[in-house]
């Protein structure tokens, strides 16, 4: 049995400001899990934090790229460094952000390591780059199509390495029907779902025929990004984009507990639920429950 550790990725650089003057609130993400006892629960090791710089647009403006960058490149590297290390001792990191930008750190350690897959349960694949989108700047909304390469140098080409994950290397669950990406994804033949053929085909069902194609030996393994927007609102309104048509607990359970019980799935990182919309609670309880739930029980 693997050890699992707790990383906290405390950073929302790549989310645009819920409003003028204030900063996005998942950076409370990993300390709303922590206390809901997620550590002890998985019965994990502490793997600290890793402490982003400071979020600040500065003179930043529509039409100069993505904002934040140098901080995220710096994040990013700092954040490699860390899971490379337990990637590579053979943990199993459970990294606990954060927007989704965390994902560009898990990315460029693996890609040290060798060749590896993204298994990504989200509502949006968050594939903007500069040749589908005027609108360049939230990393959040970019970090698939950062990290295939699609983008600007000095997020894309980090220690030579572009890209960090290849195209048919991606599997995306959950995004909602009307996606705009649709259309590119397939035309990059980028494998995705929506939650209706989730629905149509059963949850356990797709992960582990997703799972199967992971499992090649094209690929060292895989990484789990899960964010928090893939559920439904009625069940999960505390994120910066909440979007009608998600997937419900059991189903999203159902599709973790495949991903993660691959002997070759090397981490997972949790994203975007926002503590500040959420004053009872109840929303980072059942988050804990079902990250906690895609582990076997500790005997």
């Amino acid at each position: 049995m693997r050890n699992i550790v707790v990383i906290d990725a405390p950073s929302n650089l790549g989310l645009r400001p819920p409003s003028p003057g204030t900063v996005p609130g998942c950076c409370k993400l990993a300390g709303a899990l922590r206390d809901q006892g997620i550590v002890r629960k998985l019965g994990a090791l502490e793997g600290g934090v890793v402490v982003p710089p400071r979020y600040d647009l500065g003179t930043w403006q529509e039409g100069d790229g993505v904002f934040n960058a140098t901080a995220l490149a710096r994040y990013t590297r700092t954040l490699a460094d860390r899971l490379e290390h337990h990637v590579r001792a053979g943990d199993f990191p459970v990294v606990l952000g954060g927007d989704c930008s965390i994902q560009l750190g898990a990315s460029l350690a693996l890609r040290r390591i060798g060749r590896y897959g993204l298994a990504a349960v989200d509502a949006s694949a968050d594939f903007r780059h500069p040749g589908n989108s005027d609108r360049i700047g939230a990393a959040a909304g970019e970090e698939m199509a950062l990290a295939t390469g699609r983008g600007q140098d000095d997020l894309t080409d980090l220690e030579g390495l572009r890209p960090y994950l290849r195209d048919e290397d991606l599997r995306l669950f959950g995004l909602r029907d009307g996606d705009e990406d649709r259309a590119e994804l397939t035309g990059l033949k980028i494998p995705h779902l929506t939650v209706g053929e989730i629905r149509e085909w059963g949850p356990a069902e797709v992960a582990r025929a997703a799972v199967v194609s992971l499992e090649g030996p094209a690929l060292d393994g895989f990484w789990v990004h899960l964010d928090a927007d893939v559920l439904d609102p009625s069940v999960m309104p505390a994120v910066d984009s909440p979007d009608d048509g998600g997937l419900l607990p059991d189903e999203l359970a159902a599709l973790l507990r495949t991903l993660v019980a691959s002997p070759r799935c090397v981490g997972l990182n949790v994203t975007i639920y926002d503590p500040d919309l959420d004053p009872e609670g109840t929303a980072a309880a059942l988050l804990t429950d079902l990250v906690v739930g895609a582990f076997p029980r500790q005997p």
